[in-house]
């Protein structure tokens, strides 16, 4: 059984990642969106940017959020001078480096999804005064599901097993800041071979869970196809 701080890991990693997945949605469908449509030249250069967290090690991203939320970054100053103090090992600087190395797990899903929407049906739907607005929501969205479902599992899974960012923004604080790859560091640190089976067993059948699941949604997409 797991002890009440594992418990406490739990239910922290299961908030975080439920609302880094909101957030993301929130953010990366516009930017999707704009991918997809988008004929600017500055394209691949956005694109890329977007990608970043894919290529980059964690600890860059995090060091550098380290910079920008301190007491001496641009962020930090803002946060200070609203009162709200500074980010960093708190679970709302978590949550935006979560979201940050999250990004390209729900972007670009997404972007493929809007990709592959007929743009006839656009186009069609503009005949009948649809405004760009119903377009979207009546004709992009709904076809773009699976990648809408792939892009929230995505980035929900993402978010749970991120570890380099999470211990340099949020660092190890019980019911706070620890997460469920930090409580697994911890018991590893401490040798304590037996807790530690225990989480990353737990970790191992949810990645498993996540893969089914996508394979699940993405295979009737797949049999529908000629040939």
């Amino acid at each position: 059984m797991l002890s009440p701080a594992e418990w406490s890991a739990v239910r922290l990693t299961a908030e975080l990642a439920g609302l880094s997945t909101v957030l993301l949605l929130i953010v990366g469908t516009p930017m999707a969106w704009w991918l997809a449509r988008t004929r600017s030249r500055l394209k691949p250069f956005w694109a890329a940017l977007v990608a970043m967290p894919l290529v980059l090690p964690p600890t860059v991203i995090g060091f550098y959020l380290l910079l920008l939320l301190g007491p001496q970054g641009p962020v930090g100053q803002v946060t200070q001078w609203l009162g709200l103090g500074l980010l960093p090992f708190t679970f709302a600087g978590l949550l935006a480096a979560s979201v940050i190395c999250s990004l390209p797990f729900v972007v670009q899903p997404l972007q493929q999804a809007f990709e592959a929407v007929p743009e006839r049906l656009l186009e069609a739907a503009a005949t009948l005064r649809a405004s760009p607005w119903d377009r979207f929501f009546s004709v992009a969205v709904p076809l773009a599901r699976p990648g809408f479902v792939t892009a929230s599992v995505l980035g929900f899974a993402h978010t749970v097993g991120e570890f380099g960012v999470v211990l340099m923004i949020g660092g190890n604080i019980p019911d706070k800041t620890r997460v469920l790859s930090v409580a697994l560091y911890d018991h590893v640190e401490a040798t304590e071979f037996d807790q530690a089976h225990r989480l990353a067993a737990g970790m191992v059948v949810f990645a498993l869970v996540v893969l089914v699941t996508l394979y699940a949604v993405n295979r009737p997409a797949r049999e529908e196809r000629p040939g």
